[in-house]
């Protein structure tokens, strides 16, 4: 494969949910907002060739769309605005990152999968186009190129590229696209520094 996508999501959430695993008697359910996207070249300079940003209009398990908490706008600086003007489908969402991808193995901080196909798909009650076996873990990399394990443990997606000195544009936390990007410059770093090598991407 010449290529690698890194991707990460933002999922419903409001304050608090976190802690309490969404199971709160008001919490939404942790259904994607946006997806986004980083095309890793794995040959050469590993370039970044291409990114991709989609949002979503999040359906509760009624049909009925999902009011944007407050607490999550805060949080990701998508508002409910944001959402009406350019949000798009579920479906049409996996079928364009999928269309993006080409091909290619789906790599993000976690399994951010969980909630961009297996709960997303589930709660609006539509058929998964994407799957399992495309998607890997990119924890698995950073651990191969010798990251230690705690230091794994507590680096959010949006901090890896800091963690490794990266220069890079500004990158705002919590947008799906900048968490991916930071990913994906900390990947970069580490194919061009030899810690890592492409046959890792498998």
């Amino acid at each position: 494969m010449k290529t690698a996508i890194v991707f990460d999501c933002e999922f419903l959430c409001a304050e608090g949910s976190q802690r309490r695993f969404w199971c709160g008697a008001h919490d939404p359910d942790p259904v994607i907002a946006q997806i986004g996207a980083v095309k890793l070249g794995l040959e050469g300079s590993y370039p970044i060739l291409d990114t991709h940003r989609s949002y979503i209009r999040p359906m509760d398990r009624f049909g009925r769309p999902y009011d944007i908490d407050p607490f999550f706008s805060r949080l990701t600086g998508i508002t409910p605005e944001e959402i009406a003007a350019r949000g798009v489908p579920l479906g049409q969402a996996l079928r364009d990152v999928d269309a993006f991808s080409d091909g290619a193995t789906l790599w993000s901080w976690g399994k951010d999968e969980l909630n961009m196909v297996a709960i997303s798909c589930y709660v609006e009650g539509i058929a998964p186009t994407i799957p399992a076996q495309r998607f890997d873990n990119a924890v698995k990399l950073l651990l191969a190129a010798g990251m230690p394990i705690e230091d794994l443990a507590r680096t959010p997606s949006n901090k890896l590229a800091e963690y490794y000195g990266v220069d890079h544009p500004p990158l705002q936390g919590h947008d799906a696209l900048d968490d991916a990007l930071s990913v994906a410059y900390a990947l970069q770093h580490l194919l061009l520094a030899g810690k890592l090598n492409p046959s890792a991407f498998g």
